[in-house]
């Protein structure tokens, strides 16, 4: 990967996202099952609810019905059926909210749910009197529906759902012969209880039908998700212009995160808008590609499927970002964010060295975790607004103000609470921006608070403009050497001349800051800690 120019789309290799075809006994995505988990949820709240309604309204029917009689206030031996099937479904319902295991163990629950659920509307069906001359007609009943619903709402293999289905339609034969035998209706020979049933079994048919269907697209998900060599799995995460998926190389089952991006998603396909995202993306992998220290996240591949989304993988970190750390920490130990900050200056540092601009320096796109048997190893991510200020000739030239790719056909540049004023007012930048949005990220880390906060974007952008900060050590409450503050109010300056002039001078400047520490001991017996998180 040391030439960007291997790292180029190969259509004809990749298979399309719209591949109608799947592959046979391939697996449906654990993310389709757990959404389909969730509306087995949804579906078993909307049963208990008719379940509650059901009885109350019966109630008020038979009270509107007799008014001079108190059969309404009775509990009948239907309430105690009713009871049962509302304990049922919520039981169910509960159950998916709370289960963070195999969705697959989740939707057999559902299916004993069908079971269970078909068997108390059976016995009320049956279960009060019929007179003699009662007819025994063919019918289709709620039984065959609702087996129908289920296969129309969760996957199932198609035996799974003959069988489960042939079983809940014959709840109400079954339920016939129990009302035959304590002698609530006598309608004849057993031949007339499949007779009067047997549109429910034809329903099964057509259940079955339905789930090969429904299965179907599952595996052509599943087939549409294998990019070039690798198989992608659960999203692990939204942002920027792309989603990112946890990935599987086929052939070295190396995991990987590929993060993808479809012109759709910032206009029409063939829009002008949709062309820049894809230039964009490109950029960033290409960005991405050329930058070798440890502390940029690793770029593996590049691709392009046949409906034109643009995929890259990368190497899959195991950590978080220093948004999910602040959000479950607070203010960090001012040692531990100089060591944090450190690494990203290493990262910046060879970035700006190249000529290259991030734009978008923020928490979320800093990562930390582990690597190997390092702990606290800082990953620098999406370099999807990096910007060259290199010229052809390979000098490094002042950035222009005016439109670039990142910035024409509406896609704004930067964080509003991480950029630096001149990129605020649309002037020339140059890699002293990422310095300020370093010290932006640096003022989060140590207050957990925004250097500037308002009730709009346009609000916080005239504050980085006109306005100082407030010391970190004043704002966050906690000592800090006066060192710190110096060097964080230094990367705030509204002038780029005020603050450190490189990624290199800002790491030595902070390194040079006594008292303050944070070192292997420290970190590995964090991340022992939030191992399980």
């Amino acid at each position: 990967m040391n030439d960007p120019k291997l790292i180029r789309p190969d259509i004809r290799s990749t298979p399309g996202w719209r591949r109608l075809l799947g592959k046979r006994g391939q697996a449906m995505p654990d993310d389709l099952l757990r959404e389909a988990s969730e509306r087995l949820g949804i579906t078993a709240l909307i049963v208990a609810m008719l379940w509650l309604l059901g009885t109350i309204l019966d109630h008020v029917a038979l009270h509107i019905q007799a008014p001079g009689s108190d059969r309404w206030l009775t509990w009948e031996v239907d309430d105690t059926f009713s009871a049962v099937g509302l304990a049922t479904a919520l039981a169910l319902y509960v159950f998916t909210r709370r289960s963070r295991g195999n969705p697959r163990f989740a939707l057999d629950l559902g299916l004993v749910f069908l079971l269970v659920t078909c068997f108390i509307i059976a016995m009320l069906v049956h279960w009060e009197p019929v007179p003699a001359d009662w007819p025994v007609s063919p019918i289709i009943s709620w039984l065959g529906v609702a087996v129908i619903i289920f296969a129309a709402l969760l996957p199932s293999t198609p035996v799974k759902t003959f069988v489960v289905g042939i079983v809940a339609v014959s709840m109400n034969p079954l339920s016939m012969l129990i009302a035959k035998w304590r002698g609530s209706w006598e309608f004849g020979s057993w031949v007339n209880v499949l007779l009067m049933h047997y549109a429910d079994y034809l329903l099964v048919g057509v259940a079955v039908v339905i789930s090969m269907v429904v299965r179907r697209l599952g595996h052509q998900v599943a087939q549409a998700r294998e990019m070039g060599s690798y198989q992608i799995g659960e999203l692990i995460g939204s942002g920027g212009m792309g989603q990112v998926y946890r990935a599987t190389h086929r052939m070295l089952a190396r995991p990987a995160a590929i993060k993808l991006i479809r012109p759709e998603m910032v206009g029409e396909g063939s829009g002008e808008a949709a062309q820049l995202a894809l230039k964009r993306f490109r950029r960033e992998a290409e960005a991405a590609a050329s930058l070798r220290s440890p502390h940029t996240v690793e770029l593996y591949d590049l691709g392009v499927t046949e409906d034109e989304t643009m995929y890259f993988v990368m190497e899959l970190l195991e950590g978080m970002t220093l948004e999910a750390l602040v959000a479950r920490e607070g203010p960090l130990p001012a040692g531990r964010t100089v060591h944090i900050i450190r690494q990203v200056c290493e990262s910046l540092a060879e970035a700006h060295a190249a000529g290259l601009i991030h734009r978008d320096i923020k928490p979320a796109n800093i990562h930390v975790g582990r690597l190997g048997l390092t702990n606290d190893f800082v990953k620098v991510l999406d370099f999807g607004l990096v910007k060259s200020v290199v010229d052809k000739t390979g000098d490094a030239v002042p950035a222009v103000a005016g439109p670039s790719v990142a910035t024409a056909g509406g896609l704004t540049p930067g964080t509003p609470a991480f950029m630096a004023p001149e990129m605020a007012v649309g002037e020339p930048v140059d890699s002293r921006a990422d310095i300020y949005a370093l010290g932006c990220v640096t003022y989060y880390l140590l207050t957990a608070k925004l250097v500037f906060e308002a009730e709009n974007a346009v609000q916080v952008l005239l504050k980085h403009v006109t306005e100082s900060p407030v010391p970190p050590s004043v704002r966050g409450g906690l000592p800090l050497p006066p060192e710190l503050d110096e060097v964080v109010l230094a990367c705030l300056a509204k002038e780029p001349a005020d603050r450190p002039q490189s990624a290199l001078e800002l790491s030595r400047r902070l390194g040079e800051i006594r008292g303050i520490n944070w070192g292997p001991d420290q970190a590995a017996e964090w991340w022992r800690a939030a191992a399980p998180v």
